[in-house]
């Protein structure tokens, strides 16, 4: 099970840099033109803070960008809600966030979460970890009552579990505020189940850890990137997209990779691997060179 990991798209209702003069509809196009070579995909899950503004205009052309990648690969696209995110919007254009779910639960509050099937036995779950004005995360009771009824009986490979914030922190200010607040609550659900890992965003750099013995992968943002070497109580967002490859399945798996989109003002240097040689099949300096 192969699948590509997006998060954090940001973007805005027109097609504009936004207050920190990054293009966040520039920086998704370039993610995706990178990603072009990938094949096997069996999904891609974009989690999260999908538009920056909660306009419909900026989910439709998040729609349109991501699901024209997406049918170049043959894979579903499944997505959740962030913290920057409009679930009145985000319904209109995107539904669920899933193209063709098999349950789909909608709480008085209007949490979505949503369950399919992909490739030969594989589930995906998402859910709704977003607190309206806040930036922290939480998962309502009936959602996990709802999972863990999900839950209650296996899928023939596993379940992938998707949401927004992340249920683990570095010892860091900003993630222990701005996580998920309740991850015991979710630990409770998933512990001794067939969840094989928790895909997030949110963070806008790459983590790894556990939860209730679940792998959990933060993947960075498409926007920009968050560098944690500026001083302590700060942290520095860093121009440049990022995605991952998460593997499941396999005698190694999982295995998780982040990709990161190339700076066209910086320094490249491809490689073309032959049986016994590597040559040097291109090389350009940017401008600072």
């Amino acid at each position: 099970m192969r699948i590509l990991h997006l998060s954090d798209t940001h973007l805005e209702r027109t097609d504009a840099p936004n207050k920190q003069g990054v293009n966040a509809t520039e920086s998704l196009r370039l993610m995706l033109t990178e990603l072009r070579h990938q094949r096997g995909v069996d999904a891609v899950v974009v989690t999260g803070d999908l538009a920056n503004d909660g306009s419909v205009e900026a989910y439709t052309a998040l729609k349109e960008l991501v699901g024209e990648f997406a049918r170049s690969l043959g894979a579903p696209v499944f997505y959740t809600t962030g913290n920057h995110d409009e679930r009145v919007a985000f319904g209109k254009v995107l539904g669920s966030g899933h193209p063709e779910p098999e349950s789909v639960l909608e709480t008085e509050a209007s949490e979505r979460s949503a369950v399919s099937t992909v490739a030969d036995g594989w589930r995906v779950v998402t859910l709704d970890s977003l607190v309206p004005g806040r930036g922290h995360g939480r998962l309502s009771r009936a959602q996990l009552d709802w999972l863990r009824e999900v839950l209650r009986e296996p899928a023939a490979q596993g379940t992938i579990l998707a949401f927004h914030h992340p249920p683990i922190t570095l010892d860091v200010d900003t993630q222990r505020v701005f996580g998920l607040r309740n991850p015991e609550d979710l630990a409770a659900v998933i512990r001794g189940t067939d969840v094989r890992v928790v895909l997030t965003g949110h963070f806008h750099l790459q983590l790894f850890g556990f939860l209730a013995s679940v792998p959990v992968w933060v993947t960075p943002g498409v926007v920009n990137r968050i560098d944690l070497t500026a001083a302590p109580g700060t942290e520095r967002a860093v121009r440049g997209a990022s995605a991952s490859l998460v593997e499941l399945g396999g005698p190694t798996g999982p295995l998780f990779h982040t990709f990161h989109a190339r700076d066209p003002r910086a320094h490249e240097t491809v490689w073309e691997l032959g049986e016994e040689q590597v040559r040097t099949l291109v090389e350009i300096h940017g401008p600072e060179q």
